[in-house]
């Protein structure tokens, strides 16, 4: 849509074809339906936050930037506001209403669409790109062609893969794909047996270790343990590194650590503990920690620790105590994969960026051949990055496309 609407306002005839039935699908279920349109980090901190080359943006950003979406959407008579992170929203709350306006600028710019209409392929001669041909056999000639079919997650509105063949027909490598941000899998034992299901740890830091035990990546967010593993905005960020230490050390099990209380030094843990199990020797364990962590993970860790809830405070050995604090600070667990790449929120790999001219999109392979967004091998965290990463690449796909 955005690279329609660039290469409409640069007075090229667009055709916007769309095998679903309706344009937009996946940005209006994006931030649970509030679509987090854009961030306002500085530059540097949104390359940062988009760990699958990100710094192939750079250029694109100096054409055109996280700013720019920001006036665009509110040229367009869409207010938006900034929450926590620098995320960007609509002041309406409706993925929606960013859809519909930009249904509205495509209509004013005259954008013809074709919904439910599935291209077989994009169609190449003496090293230009001619057209396309659609499944029904129809062919539609252009000098000029925009990939804009996102990668292979959330597959139900649309973005199935389809792009990878045109891509290599055309010469282009494709670097693997695999999921990110998604939620990861465990087969430890508290874990199917569903002890902490459902139970969600608040700004915790959580880390991916690597075989010799060495921190590969910490994050301080929110997680949540699921019936198949965990989740929650930590457990996504962590998930590609999980992936990757997969592939790299050959591995079918990656530990993973929960710091529950990140502030907190664990040797003046186990000191103050140590002085209020001798205070409070009279009540029972789970009443002298009360507080400190959710109720079920302190249960959780207390037996981890051969600690009995109920055991009075004076009964408490100092070696329990310290195990109790080192398990706050350090709780390991492994595991062993993700859910697949169509339940993941973005897709890791795609389209080469070095195949890819990085001020302008177009195709270093093939004349007249422009690729944007998540089809590319680009993938940040959630948060805005990811499309903030398919607006500015569509932006520029489609304004250089109308150059051709």
């Amino acid at each position: 849509m955005m690279a329609s609407i660039a290469a409409g306002e640069n007075g090229s005839k667009v055709l916007l074809v769309d095998k679903g039935t309706k344009l937009g699908r996946k940005l209006a279920i994006s931030g649970g339906g509030r679509c987090n349109v854009t961030n306002r980090l500085p530059i540097d901190e949104i390359i940062k936050h988009i760990p699958g080359n990100g710094r192939f943006l750079y250029s694109a950003f100096s054409e055109f930037n996280n700013e720019d979406i920001i006036s665009f959407f509110e040229n367009l008579g869409i207010q938006l506001k900034e929450e926590d992170h620098g995320r960007m929203f609509p002041v309406s709350n409706r993925a929606l209403d960013v859809v519909e306006a930009l249904l509205n600028r495509m209509k004013e710019l005259k954008v013809e669409t074709r919904t439910n209409t599935a291209v077989e392929e994009v169609l190449y001669e003496d090293g230009n790109t001619v057209g396309i041909s659609l499944k029904n056999g129809e062919m539609i000639p252009a000098k000029a062609v925009v990939i804009a079919v996102g990668g292979r997650s959330v597959p139900h509105t649309g973005s199935t893969g389809d792009g990878y063949p045109w891509a290599r027909k055309a010469g282009h490598t494709i670097t693997e794909l695999f999921p990110t941000e998604v939620p990861l899998t465990s087969d430890e034992p508290f874990i199917k047996q569903k002890e902490l299901q459902g139970l969600s740890l608040r700004a915790v830091d959580l880390s991916v270790l690597n075989p010799k035990g060495k921190k590969i990546i910490t994050h301080r967010m929110d997680m949540i343990f699921t019936h198949l593993g965990i989740s929650g905005p930590a457990v996504l960020r962590c998930s590609q590194y999980v992936v990757k230490a997969m592939k790299k050390w050959n591995l079918t099990h990656v530990t993973m650590q929960i710091d529950a209380l990140p502030e907190e030094n664990e040797e003046q843990l186990f000191q103050t503990f140590h002085k209020q199990v001798k205070e409070d020797g009279k009540k029972a364990a789970k009443n002298i920690f009360k507080g400190l962590v959710p109720e079920r993970y302190l249960l959780f860790l207390l037996e981890n620790a051969d600690i009995d809830p109920d055991e009075k405070g004076d009964h408490i050995s100092s070696e329990k105590i310290r195990q109790f604090s080192n398990l706050l600070k350090q709780f390991s667990f492994q595991v062993n994969g993700t859910l697949s790449i169509d339940k993941a929120f973005v897709t890791g790999g795609g389209v080469s960026v070095k195949e890819i001219e990085p001020k302008t999109m177009a195709s270093k392979k093939m004349n007249g051949l422009f690729f944007c967004g998540e089809v590319l091998d680009i993938h940040g965290y959630t948060g805005g990055y990811n499309i903030t990463s398919a607006l500015v690449t569509g932006r520029l796909a489609g304004f250089n496309a109308a150059q051709v």
